[in-house]
């Protein structure tokens, strides 16, 4: 069951094998089983699964030989049930911090070689930010260059990703641009350009009026794939000029609730959407407070508590990446949103966490 008002994907994290190191630096051991049974899950309600992407800890634990088995899995756990799956490509094989810049071509065959990887799997490539590439490039016209061949390169239409520097500090400057008037510039000449072998473009920058007009901007048949966790309900709505699509990882936590949200939207309740969605902004609000490339840890959190994993460890140890106050606040608030399948079950897990 998809949606029919909306392309909607659920950027979906992993779990980690609870048995193996997955200490800071150590290979990522992931725990396949329930790794895949929550991408299920996601399917199950009628949701795409976004997989290897920020959620999942790209370039914060999730490391590329790993990366490359999850993509491999996912896509045949998709094609098993027909389930909708995108998945990043990135350039993060590149050992970090190089003595020089890495040259457009060695960040291009990177990102390349992670094309094929997606593109073998059956998933649709969501085109994700480079920091080899932020630091390579030297304006605009680096990055058309490099986004030019890899948009030649693909087999299907591409989701080009932009991602703030709230989530990651290393992109900061992406596109070449000295600001985001100009980064939008920069990314709306690529897109302008190559529009037939883009499906979309997808954005997180936090900032609704920004996403609002980037989206009235775009060519017609290019969606924008909303990845604004502060304000995705009143996106995903829209107005009179047009709405956005969402890629988001809010939609992990709160599959359930978005699917329920979309059935209403679907038939036309717009009123009926935001009346489901609108009460847990502030519940996601808090999960991407600052510093915001933690919120992975409130995302694996509330799974552990929803019983769809049965222990709070991150691969590269990040489930220490947020204190014991902002965790029991994000229950307080989970708990009022009424989103635990079991609060009983969550209640008890909490417990346990807070007096250990």
């Amino acid at each position: 069951m998809a949606f029919a008002s909306r392309t909607v994907f659920a950027a979906a994290h992993v779990v980690a094998d609870p048995s193996a190191e997955n200490a800071p630096g150590s290979p990522a051991v992931l725990d396949w089983g329930a790794t895949l049974a929550f991408r299920h899950r996601l399917w199950s309600l009628g949701l795409g699964v976004a997989d290897a992407m920020d959620t999942a800890q790209r370039g914060m634990g999730l490391d590329w030989p790993t990366t490359k088995e999850l993509i491999v899995r996912s896509g045949a756990e998709a094609r098993s049930v027909g389930g909708a799956l995108c998945c990043g490509v990135g350039t993060d094989q590149l050992p970090p911090e190089p003595a020089a810049p890495y040259s457009l071509a060695e960040i291009g065959d990177a990102y390349e070689s992670q094309l094929e990887v997606v593109e073998q799997a059956g998933a649709q490539a969501v085109l994700m930010c480079s920091r080899a590439l932020a630091a390579a490039a030297r304006g605009p016209e680096d990055y058309a260059q490099v986004y030019a061949r890899l948009l030649g390169q693909a087999g299907r239409p591409v989701i080009l990703h932009w991602l703030g520097d709230m989530f990651d500090p290393a992109l900061r400057g992406y596109w070449g641009g000295a600001d985001l008037d100009a980064a939008t510039e920069s990314v709306l000449g690529i897109i302008r350009e190559h529009a037939a072998k883009i499906d979309g473009i997808k954005v997180s920058l936090l900032d609704a009026d920004r996403e609002i007009a980037l989206r009235r901007a775009l060519p017609e048949g290019v969606r924008l794939y909303t990845g604004d966790d502060f304000n995705f309900p009143e996106l995903i709505a829209g107005d009179e000029q047009g709405f956005s699509h969402a890629l988001l990882g809010i939609f992990d936590p709160l599959a359930a609730q978005a699917a329920a949200a979309l059935e209403k939207l679907d038939t036309g309740d717009v009123a009926g959407f935001r009346a489901v969605l609108d009460p847990l902004v502030p519940l996601a609000r808090h999960i991407f407070a600052a510093p915001t490339q933690y919120y992975k840890t409130g995302v694996v959190f509330l799974a552990y508590l929803s019983g769809h994993q049965e222990h709070f460890k991150m691969v590269g140890g990040m489930q220490t990446g947020r204190d014991l106050d902002h965790l029991t606040q994000l229950y307080r608030l989970a708990e009022d949103g009424g989103i635990f399948p079991d609060p009983d079950l969550a209640h008890a897990r909490f417990k346990e966490f807070s007096n250990e």
